[in-house]
């Protein structure tokens, strides 16, 4: 299938995927001019005035010591993260089914991976959360733990840090999915300030366009980290939706929007009796349905709804919504879930 084919066909469904814009939410209209707003004035690697400016403006909003922009997803934020925590040698604990940033990065700085497992959920065929008894060993400079998980799993991170600092670990926390956090107290408690390191995806849920992120920091200065892995010709336009789309989040229209959005999701899992819920994430919509597997489930929401799901097990079906998810998409899944 070509490109134009394949973006015709996602737009004939109703999507419930990533990015969390959905096509239709745009946070700076004037990004449709996208070539009129493409300069080359901005060097990210010695930032200064308006770049400058509104990172400092963004680690105030999110109460971190640094906050930079990224336009190279969170994987950039997770490689740079690893290289500013450790040196050549150094053992990082890593889940051994993690996205493969998470090993590249032990890679690319020259450390040594000590994998770990998580608990798995055979009820739902998801992973569950991270276990503390993971950091009984000694000799770890580092780990990475992604929370929430795609499903929206989320791990006890406030006390994964107070283990790690009494062990002088470096906790970097992969909180891609989870970009929302910041901005309601009826979602779960950000990583933010909290672990050494967090990495955020805006595209994945916060209406940000792909492949905008951003790495927050707690003490460490990751400048110089960013600037071994990133070029120094970032997309000024990019980086121009990344301060809107914080803007916006934090804006008292982003945040009732999000608070909107909230609703109508608990009041389709209050309403919907035909399928079960599960997750710590109201955002990730992770259902099953008695006498249908997950593929069946999937299957059907596509081919006889036009809606399309985010990720699917043998188990159960997850649907994503974000920052751009209408009122009209979530009302029109709870009349599917319903019937």
């Amino acid at each position: 299938m070509s490109l134009v084919k394949l973006y015709k066909h996602k737009n004939r469904k109703v999507l419930f995927t990533t990015p969390s814009h959905s096509q239709s939410f745009f946070i700076v209209h004037k990004f449709l001019q996208f070539y009129k707003h493409d300069i080359s004035e901005t060097d990210a690697h010695d930032p200064v005035t308006a770049l400058e400016q509104a990172e400092k403006r963004a680690a105030t909003i999110y109460g971190s010591k640094y906050t930079k922009f990224l336009t190279n997803g969170s994987t950039s934020g997770i490689i740079a993260a690893v290289l500013a925590s450790v040196k050549r040698g150094d053992k990082v604990l890593v889940w051994k089914h993690a996205h493969p940033c998470h090993l590249n990065a032990i890679k690319l700085a020259g450390a040594e991976p000590v994998f770990y497992d998580l608990p798995f959920i055979k009820d739902w065929g998801v992973y569950g959360k991270f276990d503390i008894s993971t950091l009984s060993g000694d000799g770890i400079a580092a780990i990475i733990i992604a929370s929430p998980s795609y499903e929206g799993i989320v791990s006890d991170i406030p006390l994964v840090s107070d283990i790690c600092h009494q062990k002088n670990i470096k906790l970097i926390v992969d909180e891609a999915h989870g970009a929302l956090y910041p901005f309601s107290e009826r979602l779960p408690k950000s990583s933010v300030g909290i672990a050494d390191f967090t990495v955020q995806s805006l595209h994945k849920t916060a209406g940000g366009l792909n492949p905008t992120a951003l790495l927050h920091s707690k003490e460490i200065d990751p400048t110089d980290a960013l600037a071994m892995i990133n070029t120094t010709s970032p997309s000024y336009p990019l980086l121009m939706t990344i301060e809107a789309n914080i803007n916006f989040l934090n804006s008292q229209r982003g945040r009732k929007k999000l608070e909107n959005l909230i609703d109508l999701i608990e009041e389709l899992r209050q309403t919907c009796k035909n399928v079960q819920f599960y997750g710590d994430d109201v955002t990730k919509i992770l259902i099953k349905k008695d006498e249908m597997n997950g593929f069946e489930l999937s299957e059907y929401l596509f081919e006889e709804c036009g809606i399309e799901d985010e990720k699917t097990n043998s188990i159960s079906t997850m649907l994503l919504t974000g920052i751009g998810t209408s009122t009209k998409k979530i009302k029109l899944l709870n009349k599917v879930l319903t019937k």
